[in-house]
């Protein structure tokens, strides 16, 4: 690896698997100490003892519960202490809710996928900003999903969660550069990647894997789902100094749908 983050700290939630993991690697990788948090406290330490095996001493692990102002509070104190600041901050936690029409949602699936997609991204920008702006050279990734540039049935609650993802991104891109705090901030937009956010789809083919991801390409131009890597690459590229003049912009990571 070539050290496109070396000596940078990030900070990235939801990381005990999917695309969590596979940007806690990327980043370590290429020279960053990672803090990886997840509820599942057990997976992130596992991950983090892993990354610590091949890159020793990068990775530290933090139980994490996104929509709670008060953890979050704690997480970043005990991350900034551990890595010696914050310079990255990955919101990536996330859920997928229950796929049903307007009629069919209730309020309580409607307030649980907006407070883990939505209000998580505001807690961590909020509480992050301060580590951020004394890093020097900040950078906040939000991964959002295609679903907020474009809508689907049986997906309100996600659909308008990673819409507000996408602007509220813009917001604090253009608070910051306002300030002069040189933090950026822009986010991502993943289709169907081969991470557990897919279950669902899984299951309503019957279980079968394979099925099911040959349907969900079948929208895509590349006819493929995507590797979680696809999507750590991005997040390499907008953590790193490469990406300096980038803020407020949106990254479609889709083969090609959203072109159509």
């Amino acid at each position: 690896m070539s050290g496109r983050v070396a000596g940078k700290a990030a900070l990235i939630t939801g990381a005990a698997g999917g695309l969590g993991q596979a940007m806690a690697w990327m980043l370590a990788r290429e020279g960053s100490r990672v803090a990886v948090t997840d509820m599942n406290l057990d997976g992130a330490k596992a991950l983090a003892d892993a990354i610590n095996a091949e890159c020793p001493g990068m990775a530290f692990a933090f139980a994490h519960d996104v929509t709670d102002e008060g953890q979050w509070i704690s997480v970043i104190d005990q991350a900034v202490a551990a890595m010696g600041g914050l310079s990255i901050l990955i919101n990536n936690a996330g859920i997928g809710g229950e796929l049903v029409w307007a009629e069919q949602d209730t309020l309580e699936n409607w307030r649980r996928v907006q407070a883990v997609n939505v209000e998580s991204i505001m807690l961590g920008c909020k509480h992050a900003m301060p580590h951020l702006r004394a890093s020097g050279a900040g950078s906040i990734i939000n991964i959002s999903s295609v679903a907020g540039l474009a809508a689907a049935p049986g997906m309100g609650a996600y659909n308008a969660t990673k819409a507000a993802v996408w602007m509220y991104t813009k917001t604090v891109a253009l608070e910051a550069a306002k300030g002069g705090w040189n933090v950026r901030c822009n986010s991502v937009h993943p289709v169907f990647i081969k991470t557990p956010i897919l279950d669902p789809f899984v299951a309503m083919a019957g279980g079968d894997e394979g099925v099911a991801h040959e349907k969900l390409a079948r929208g895509i131009p590349l006819k493929r789902i995507g590797e979680p890597d696809d999507v750590a690459y991005c997040a390499l590229y907008l953590a790193s100094d490469e990406s300096k003049f980038v803020t407020g912009a949106e990254f479609k990571i889709d083969g090609g749908m959203l072109a159509q």
